[in-house]
């Protein structure tokens, strides 16, 4: 079977619901300024009433979501579903949404991170549709977008059949401090990038079709009905194999063991050609266990190149990587490239 991409008009109609976290009454900036730098390029935006409130940890009611969620992903108008960031309980709304109206819709580009990958994820497996993992719609907030962030555009607008190509940051951001002291002016790079390449003896080169998220969210999706994860590798990667491509945030070297083991251990990695591993956001060692150390454990003796420190994930800029698509990734002297085929 074949992944099936978006076809996209022009001009590009984004559409901005919350199926997790909303924002908060102070931070509506956020929203409007990213608003603004859509339609200065071009774009029509759409936000939808769950964006605007945050209750609980929840935009609003898992019924309200979804509803909104649904309507945005079978409207016409809309190119992309971009919610304005994660939050913790996105995984509500899977038993809710009617996954066969999804599949006879068509294929429609989601694109964000954090918890928004327990729904790109998910869509992507059970339907075959690729999705996208990048920025969430309140990044573009910032007056001027850097190299990487801009990138989703070209990312989204590659039709099936061609290649886009990507290549690792110069610098990172450290800390987000100044970003919540400063909102809507954009990223603070400050330290200088380095994508690693855990074992040396092994390959700079790997290639599979890609797919992935956030570590923390889609650990729990094992042992659910939303677990789909083998029948796509039987479907979709059974010539290519697959490159993983996980990120944390919040999990220290410990923690991303342990979900690492359990991924192993399901049978997640059947079949997969190499691992990206995004940088870790609020990681901490457990004593003298490493994050090196917790992925040595896991991959060592499945033989496979496993790069770490690189751009995806909660410690900005990042990639955008489709779920789905055809990659291949290089490492060279700490520096990246992954080029993606529509395919």
């Amino acid at each position: 079977m074949k992944i099936q991409y978006p076809t996209l008009k022009t001009p590009l109609t984004i559409g901005v619901t919350a199926p997790s976290s909303g924002v908060e009454q102070h931070l509506h900036l956020l929203i409007t300024e990213a608003e603004k730098q859509l339609i200065q390029r071009g774009m029509k935006v759409i936000i939808g009433n769950t964006t605007w409130t945050q209750l609980k940890g929840r935009s609003t009611t898992k019924e309200k979501r979804v509803s909104e969620l649904m309507d945005y992903l079978l409207d016409e108008r809309i190119d992309v579903v971009m919610p304005p960031w994660g939050g913790s309980f996105l995984m509500e709304l899977l038993p809710l949404i009617d996954w066969d109206e999804l599949k006879k819709a068509g294929p429609k580009w989601i694109l964000g991170y954090s918890d928004i990958s327990t729904l790109s994820f998910v869509y992507t497996i059970m339907t075959g549709y690729a999705s996208a993992h990048g920025v969430n719609f309140t990044e573009l907030s910032a007056p001027q977008w850097d190299e990487l962030s801009s990138k989703w555009i070209d990312v989204i607008t590659c039709k099936t059949g061609h290649s886009i190509t990507q290549s690792s940051s110069h610098y990172f951001q450290s800390s987000w401090e100044q970003v919540y002291k400063n909102p809507a002016t954009g990223f603070y790079f400050d330290s200088e990038t380095e994508w690693k390449v855990l074992n040396q003896e092994r390959s700079n080169r790997m290639t599979g079709r890609l797919i992935g998220g956030c570590l923390n969210t889609l650990q729990i999706l094992i042992g659910t009905p939303f677990d789909y994860v083998q029948s796509f590798i039987n479907e979709y990667c059974s010539e290519e194999g697959t490159i993983w491509y996980l990120e944390s945030v919040g999990m220290d070297a410990a923690k991303i063991y342990r979900a690492l083991w359990q991924l192993k251990y399901n049978g997640w990695f059947n079949k997969c050609n190499g691992v990206l591993i995004g940088r870790a956001g609020l990681y901490e060692n457990l004593g003298d266990f490493t994050l090196v150390d917790a992925l040595g454990d896991i991959f060592d003796e499945m033989g496979i190149p496993v790069f770490y420190e690189v751009d995806i994930g909660h410690v900005p800029p990042q990639l955008v990587l489709v779920n789905g698509a055809v990659g291949e990734v290089i490492v060279e002297e700490g520096r990246g490239t992954l080029k993606m085929q529509f395919c």
